[in-house]
């Protein structure tokens, strides 16, 4: 892993960033025990034998040199964290060493890791406290756009996040040039609870302690972000994605945001979308796309329109300038030129999975319709805030459906741990819920044994309670 490329000066002079005040880390970690009386399944091993690729994870305060406050947290000197590549089928081994003054965790967004290596605090781990180290091993698999963050508090906003890109042997499409576009929210500011009783750590296992007042809260709050930045860049001093004429030209979008719903578009070219979540479909030309936290897409360009042209990714919940980057031929500096504001917009419908999840044909198994909303003891799962939520008990091998309806006004990005699903004829591992009484129902096969945290990965929601854990029982 290698140091970001952002400096002090650069970045001082294009945001005006100040030092962030205050320490957001995580504390009261949930004990690891099964409080049910139903037997709980045991989880699969992690590979053992040699590992193929190793690395380490260095999670600190940023030095004065990264162009940020010492209370930003950041993985290896990086702002994002240096890009993780690996081979698919590799055996990785990745030590955390925690350099913070908080305990920490990794969390490898959208790998269908062994429930011991997901990295949530409380519920798969007792995480690392300063100065101590933990050991992730698991086999990077299936290919994909991936990333990986911590899972402990609010220390995904303060900048601890990476993308994780798992490399394929045969890539169904074609191209000769990739880059990786990581959009993020930047807080100039330690990041704080945004609900009234509601600490600084979150409110339980998979989080760290507390508990949420939500003084009847049916709205959204975002924290006060400063800017949106596209791979750690503000809006104002953009990176240059160089491109040659007649090239084909991968991106791999992720959202890394705690935040923010973002909708993308490129100008002067379509975009064809050839994966989503990492996990390859029929290629599909658009103009633009949304995207929800923790969701990734892929797509290719193809570079056939000589100039400079502006990449912007918009916050459909919020007021800030787009985060931008510059589309640019051949290092040219012509003046930018922006995308159009119409055009054919991505939808869940336009993906078709090339490999659909085996074993659910015909009727489930087992079905849980949720209703999503907030109330006065936070954001609810069917009118409960996790940890004093019931689990979603499960049993390995079977075929489960969920169906999701949300009675608040605002979208849900829903995640699950440990599992792709299919919703429509997609397969992802994140899948946003519209507001206003929006339903989305996915199926998944119930095939890694362990406890799973399922959730809104909007970082305030889950904080205040829109979790709840799959569990696997005998």
């Amino acid at each position: 892993m290698t140091r970001s490329s952002t400096t002090r000066r650069r970045f001082l002079a294009a945001l005006g960033a100040a030092g962030l005040g205050g320490l957001t880390g995580c504390t009261g970690i949930g004990a690891l025990s099964n409080d049910s009386d139903v037997p709980t399944a045991t989880p699969r091993s992690p590979p053992s034998g040699p590992a193929d690729t190793a690395a380490t994870v260095r999670p600190a305060p940023a030095q004065a040199a990264s162009g940020l406050s010492p209370d930003t947290w950041i993985y290896n000197e990086g702002f994002p964290g240096p890009q993780l590549r690996v081979p698919e089928g590799d055996v990785l081994e990745v030590e955390l060493a925690n350099g913070l003054p908080r305990e920490t965790t990794v969390h490898w967004h959208g790998v269908p890791v062994a429930n011991p290596m997901d990295g949530v605090p409380g519920v798969t781990q007792q995480p690392a406290g300063p100065g101590e180290s933990f050991t992730y091993r698991f086999r990077a698999e299936p290919a994909g756009t991936y990333f990986f963050h911590s899972h402990v508090g609010l220390q995904l906003d303060r900048g601890l996040l990476a993308p994780l890109i798992v490399e394929e042997s045969d890539p169904h499409v074609e191209y000769d040039r990739e880059y990786t576009v990581v959009l993020d929210d930047y807080l100039d500011g330690a990041p704080q609870p945004l609900y009234e009783g509601t600490d600084s750590g979150g409110r339980g296992p998979g989080m760290g302690g507390g508990g949420p007042g939500m003084g009847g809260m049916m709205g959204d709050r975002r924290p006060p972000y400063a800017a949106l930045l596209a791979n750690g860049r503000p809006p104002n001093d953009p990176q240059r994605l160089d491109v040659r004429e007649g090239q084909r030209v991968r991106v791999r979008f992720i959202n890394a945001s705690s935040a923010t719903y973002f909708r993308v578009r490129l100008g002067g070219h379509p975009m064809t979308v050839t994966h989503a979540d990492g996990r390859p479909v029929d290629p599909v030309a658009v103009d633009s796309f949304r995207f929800g936290a923790g969701e990734r897409y892929d797509v290719v360009v193809d570079a056939t329109n000589p100039g400079t042209w502006e990449l912007l990714a918009t916050a459909l919940n919020g007021r800030e300038s787009p985060a931008r980057a510059l589309l640019s031929y051949d290092g040219g500096t012509s003046a930018p030129v922006s995308p159009s504001a119409t055009g054919r917009e991505l939808s869940y419908g336009d993906l078709v999975a090339r490999t659909p999840i085996d074993g659910l044909d015909g009727s489930p198994d087992r079905t849980f319709n949720l209703t999503l909303s907030a109330g006065q003891s936070g954001w609810l799962i069917d009118g409960q805030a996790y940890p004093d939520a019931d689990p979603l008990q499960i049993k390995e091998g079977e075929h489960v459906r969920v169906t999701m309806r949300n009675r608040s006004p605002v979208v849900h990005p829903m995640h699950l741990h440990g599992h792709f699903f299919q919703v429509g004829n997609a397969v992802k591992d994140t899948v946003v819920v519209p507001g206003h009484m929006g339903t989305v129902t996915f199926d998944f096969l119930a095939d890694n044994p362990g406890n799973w945290l399922f959730h809104c990965h909007n970082l305030y929601h889950l904080e205040s309670g829109m979790a709840r854990l799959i569990q696997y029982i005998e």
